[in-house]
């Protein structure tokens, strides 16, 4: 396990930074020219600007009707995305918007709670359960300019309340609506995903470990305003370690930019009440690449904060993950070798994001 206990050093709370009225951000917090991001308002000129090309919206009221074509229309339509983009938006989901509403609301009072409230539950990388700065231990490393709060949902051993806010009134109740719908969310799509590489709908939620042993955890994300935002990002490039992620975005601000084609910088400007989905790193190796995790990052406002709340949705700690043998065949031979989420997750753990180096590394060696 993660030989370590503590930060390698004084963690800084980007709030306080933001707070402060810098005109400049720390050295700590400026990328290198390669990685920073290329801001419209820099130059309208600049072909290179992020691009606008959505990333599919898919209405999921699609699956629940009597209208067969209507139904498979859907289905495929997930499952385009799910090949192609490795990133969809969903509307018609079946959570309440009330409910996403109240969980974002009660997050920003959080994150507005005076600091030695939050700090109350300030994190370790032992665990990352609590408020955090900064993913990886690497002394010295350049850092991201957000704040977070990491906390466990499933599978039932792990959920600690102690380690989740209690503060503002009644998170916790609404903490546990969000994440137990969360879940239902997560367990639906699974069984599509499967369906749709047509394998029976049980298969992935079995290689995950069956539902009562998969993994939910949520990471809410805390973007404070940024002096110099052409200079950092809010969440460097990375693919998602886990298996299936569920994001509620900020949808005052738009910040997470996925790659798409030609290696261009897409911004996805949230449908209302939109849910985002992404592929992580584990169905990728499940499916033998035929679905994809994508990269993706965060750019930051000079204007605005901006919070988002990710679900995700993993395989039980210590099974082995490796392509399923339904979707190996002579012509198609397993492109990874087999390791469990526990030692996957080690390496963001350790070394922070970092493009999808980590998944390219398992590749079997041919």
């Amino acid at each position: 396990m993660n030989m370590f206990q503590e930060w390698p050093e004084p963690i800084v709370r980007v709030q306080s930074l933001s707070q402060s009225n810098l005109k400049a951000i720390p050295n700590r917090y400026v990328k290198p020219l390669s990685q920073r991001p290329n801001l419209p308002s820099q130059n309208h000129h600049n072909k290179h600007n992020p691009v606008t090309a959505t990333i599919p919206i898919i209405d999921l009221g699609g699956l629940y009707t009597t209208d067969m074509t209507l139904q498979a229309k859907t289905l495929d339509e997930i499952s385009k995305a799910c090949r192609e983009w490795g990133f969809f938006q969903v509307v018609n989901h079946g959570m309440s918007p009330q409910l996403m509403d109240r969980a974002k609301e009660t997050w920003r009072e959080f994150f507005h709670l005076p600091m030695e409230l939050k700090n109350m539950h300030a994190n370790s990388p032992k665990t990352y359960e609590g408020y955090g700065s900064r993913l990886g231990v690497e002394k010295g490393a350049i850092l991201d300019w957000s704040d977070y709060y990491f906390l466990h949902y499933r599978p039932s051993s792990l959920k600690d309340y102690t380690k989740w806010p209690s503060l503002p009134l009644h998170c916790r109740e609404i903490l546990e609506d969000y994440c137990k719908e969360m879940v239902k969310l997560c367990e639906n799509l699974m069984n599509i995903l499967s369906r749709n590489l047509g394998l029976e709908e049980d298969i992935l939620q079995n290689a995950f470990g069956g539902k009562e042993e998969s993994g939910g955890c949520l990471r809410v994300n805390y973007y404070p305003k940024c002096p110099q935002p052409e200079l950092t990002l809010g969440l460097s490039p990375h693919s998602d370690p886990g298996g299936l992620t569920i994001l509620l975005p900020d949808e005052q601000v738009a910040g997470l930019q996925v790659r798409g084609c030609g290696d261009a910088w897409i911004t996805v400007q949230p449908a209302p009440n939109a849910l985002i989905v992404n592929i992580g790193d584990q169905i990728q190796m499940l499916t033998n690449s035929i679905y994809k995790s994508v990269e993706h990052r965060v750019i930051v406002s000079p204007a605005k904060e901006r919070l988002s709340l990710a679900f995700f949705y993993n395989p039980k700690g210590n099974i082995p993950i490796e392509p399923l043998k339904e979707l190996v065949t002579e012509d198609s031979p397993a492109l990874y070798t087999s390791t469990t989420y526990d030692q996957y997750r080690q390496f963001i753990r350790m070394q922070g994001p970092r493009s999808k180096s980590h998944i390219n590394e398992l590749r079997s060696p041919r």
